[in-house]
């Protein structure tokens, strides 16, 4: 459900539009599975939204499968796909201090395209890797209702919260952690600078929305797709409510991923 945070963003820009929402809740979280099936996961379920919708343009709002999943998405697909990268060079510019924390799934922590984009765009930065999947599960369980306990968040954090100098600029590497931001802003020391990559996806998306040759119109109200209908996710129809959707649907794959 992170990518609600990038939804947000992009519906705060672009109200107007048909919005479809899908979530996999059958193999969450992405972080801890091998690539190719993130690969021929992430191919299916765009498949299956493309039979039941036409498609002007899709955001793979989840920093693992974007960093993984785009070129065979982009090679399949003749709309555009949008990922989601950590925001290390907004962050490189923004520093007081020269240290900047990425706080992201283990996953992109580790990921090769993670560093490469700290070597070009932060060579100059101390740049502190903080992975966490314990996040993650905290921001799902928020979106729930449920409180995030700010002791277990010092304890996730504490490698930078001991520190003489600590991160004065946060980047955001996962879409879920936007949704925890209060809660990480009163943990973190005074005045840190958190970043994230919603803003400037959801103005990549107007610019390429303003110059598609053929989009797609709709009249349709915006719909959710789940992979799983489960107790759990009955629970989120609330939230998804909230965020402007009208219904919640299973989304039956075309393909097996498995």
């Amino acid at each position: 459900m992170g990518g609600l945070s990038v939804y947000d963003e992009v519906r705060n820009l672009l109200p107007d539009l048909h919005y479809i929402y899908a979530f996999d809740n059958e193999a969450f979280p992405y972080g801890e599975k091998p690539e190719q099936f993130i690969i021929e996961r992430v191919l299916s379920i765009v498949e299956a939204v493309e039979k039941q919708h036409p498609l002007s343009l899709v955001i793979i709002a989840c920093n693992t499968a974007s960093t993984i999943s785009l070129p065979a998405l982009r090679a399949r697909f003749d709309f555009p796909v949008v990922g989601v990268v950590p925001a290390v060079k907004p962050a490189a510019k923004l520093t007081r201090n020269g240290v900047v924390g990425l706080l992201a799934t283990r996953a992109t922590v580790q990921r090769s395209y993670t560093h490469e984009l700290i070597a070009r765009f932060a060579h100059d930065c101390q740049i502190l890797l903080l992975g966490s999947a314990e996040l993650v599960e905290f921001a799902e369980a928020k979106l729930q209702g449920e409180s995030v306990s700010e002791e277990a968040l010092r304890r996730i954090l504490r490698p930078w919260l001991k520190l003489p100098e600590p991160p004065d600029t946060v980047v955001l590497g996962c879409t879920h952690f936007p949704l925890l931001t209060e809660e990480l802003q009163h943990v973190l020391p005074d005045g840190t600078r958190l970043v994230d990559s919603g803003s400037a996806i959801a103005r990549r998306t107007a610019w390429l929305i303003d110059h598609l040759e053929n989009p797609n119109c709709s009249t349709e109200k915006n719909v959710a797709y789940c992979l799983s209908i489960t107790p759990k996710v009955a629970t989120l129809w609330p939230v998804l409510r909230r965020y402007g959707f009208n219904s919640l649907e299973k989304l039956t794959l075309l393909t097996s991923s498995a």
